[in-house]
C-alpha cells in the first residue's frame, strides 16, 4: 500500500488551498476528487470580497472586473442603491482558478487522483487506511491524517465521527457570457416567494452574468423559482446578446461552523466544516482562512505528534463570532412578504442604511486564525498574531 502523510478528499477551493500549502510544507500529500476535470460541475457563484483579495494570492487572470455597486430590491421591487469607494467584489473564474491551484499543488509535490472516490476506511492507532475506487480499479492507501474537503454532506465527517451539517439552503443559477461589456453591479432581491430564507441575485461583472435564486429546500422548488425570476427581470436586464454558458447549483450550509471539526485522525475544511457565513451564505473567505489554518495545524501536529495541537482547531472557538448571524438568519427565515417589505423600508433610514453598507462592504469575516498569505514556502514561516462574501 502507498503511504501518505495526508490524504485530502475533495478538490474544491478548500481542498486545493490546503493541498498546495501542505505540499509546500514538505508533506507527502494525495489529493482526490470524484470529478475528472475540476472545471466541470462548479457549484459556487465565486464572489470574492475585498478582504480575501487583499490577504490571499488569487491570480489576476482568474478574476472578473471589480464591482463597487450594489442594488438591493424589496419584494415590491423598490430599490436601494449602495456604492463603495473601494473595489469590493470580484467574481472568480472558478474553473480556471481550480486548475491553477491544482497546478501549484502538483508543482509542490502533491499527487493527484481525479475521478476517484473514497469508499471505505478503517482507523488504526496511528493511521487511516482508505479504499480508493476509480472506474477501472481500486487501491488501498494509508495516511497519517485525512482532510475532509468534500462538501456540505461530507462523508469524511461521518466516517471520522465528526459533526455534520444539518441546516442548509439550496442555490441554483444560470451563468451567461455577455455579448458586450456592461456595468459591474451586484443586485440582490428579497422575495419570500422566489427565495424563501435567502435571496435572488444578479451578479454582473461586465463580462459574465450570474442569475440565481436560493432558499430553504423544503419551502420552494429551485428550478421553478429560477425560471420565474428570470421571466420577472426580462424587462430590466437585457440578456438577449448574452450567451448561456452553464447552470450551477448545490447545497450551502448555514448553521455556522460545526463544533467538532477535528480529531487525531482527520479534520474538516470548507463547507464540510460549516465554514460559511450563516447570514450571507458567503463561503469563500471562511474557506480560504480555515483551510490555511488547517494546513498549519496539520503540519504542527504531524511534526510534533502532539494531540494538544488539535485543540486550537475547534469550531467551538469560532462559533461565538457568528452567534448573532445565526439568530438573524433564523429570524429572517420567518419573515413573510409584508415583513420583508417593512424591513426593506427601514433600511432606507440613515442608521439602517449604514447597517446595510456594513453587511455588504464591512470587513468582518471569519476570524484571522492562521497564516494570511498562501505564497510562503511553508505555512509555518509566516504566522501572524492570531487574532464574507454574499453568495
Amino acid at each position: 500500500m502507498r503511504k501518505y502523510d495526508v490524504v485530502i478528499v475533495g478538490a474544491g477551493l478548500a481542498g486545493l488551498q490546503c493541498s498546495r500549502l501542505l505540499g509546500r510544507a514538505g508533506l507527502k500529500v494525495l489529493l482526490i476528487d470524484r470529478k475528472e476535470r475540476l472545471s466541470d460541475s462548479i457549484h459556487t457563484t465565486g464572489i470574492f470580497v475585498r478582504r480575501t483579495l487583499e490577504d490571499f494570492d488569487i491570480p489576476e487572470d482568474c478574476l472578473g472586473s471589480p464591482v463597487r455597486q450594489v442594488t438591493l430590491h424589496s419584494p415590491a421591487r423598490r430599490s436601494l442603491e449602495l456604492t463603495s469607494p473601494h473595489d469590493e467584489f470580484r467574481i472568480g473564474r472558478m474553473g480556471r482558478l481550480y486548475e491553477r491551484f491544482l497546478e501549484q499543488s502538483q508543482q509542490a509535490g502533491v499527487e493527484w487522483m481525479p475521478a476517484t472516490r473514497c469508499t471505505d476506511h478503517s482507523l488504526l492507532k496511528d493511521e487511516v487506511v482508505l479504499r480508493l475506487d476509480t472506474k477501472r480499479s481500486s487501491r488501498w492507501v494509508t495516511a497519517r491524517y485525512i482532510v475532509g474537503a468534500d462538501g456540505a454532506s461530507s462523508r469524511v465527517a461521518r466516517d471520522l465521527n465528526l459533526d455534520r451539517n444539518s441546516e442548509w439552503i439550496v442555490g441554483v443559477e444560470d451563468v451567461y457570457a455577455r455579448g458586450h461589456h456592461g456595468t459591474p453591479r451586484l443586485q440582490c432581491f428579497l422575495d419570500r416567494n422566489l427565495a424563501p430564507g435567502y435571496l435572488a441575485w444578479i451578479a454582473d461583472d461586465g463580462d459574465e452574468v450570474h442569475v440565481g435564486v436560493g432558499g430553504y429546500p423544503a419551502m420552494f422548488d429551485p428550478l421553478s423559482a429560477l425560471d420565474q425570476f428570470q421571466k420577472s427581470i426580462a424587462n430590466d436586464v437585457d440578456l438577449s446578446c448574452s450567451k448561456w454558458r452553464e447552470r450551477r447549483g448545490g447545497r450551502i450550509p448555514v448553521g455556522g461552523v460545526l463544533k467538532r471539526i477535528a480529531n487525531n485522525h482527520g479534520l474538516l475544511v470548507g463547507d464540510a466544516a460549516g465554514a460559511v457565513s450563516p447570514l450571507t451564505a458567503g463561503g469563500l473567505d471562511p474557506c480560504m482562512r480555515l483551510s490555511t489554518f488547517a494546513a498549519e495545524v496539520i503540519t504542527k501536529y504531524l511534526g510534533a505528534n502532539d494531540e494538544s495541537v488539535l485543540a486550537s482547531y475547534s469550531g467551538k472557538l469560532f462559533r461565538t463570532r457568528f452567534t448573532s448571524r445565526i439568530w438573524m438568519r433564523r429570524a429572517i427565515a420567518t419573515f413573510n412578504q409584508p415583513a420583508l417589505e417593512l424591513a426593506f423600508l427601514a433600511l432606507r433610514l440613515p442608521l439602517m442604511k449604514a447597517f446595510a453598507n456594513q453587511i455588504f462592504f464591512g470587513r468582518g469575516s471569519f476570524p484571522d486564525v492562521g497564516t494570511h498569505r498562501s505564497d510562503y514556502p511553508t505555512v509555518e514561516a509566516a504566522r501572524p498574531s492570531v487574532a464574507s462574501h454574499i453568495l
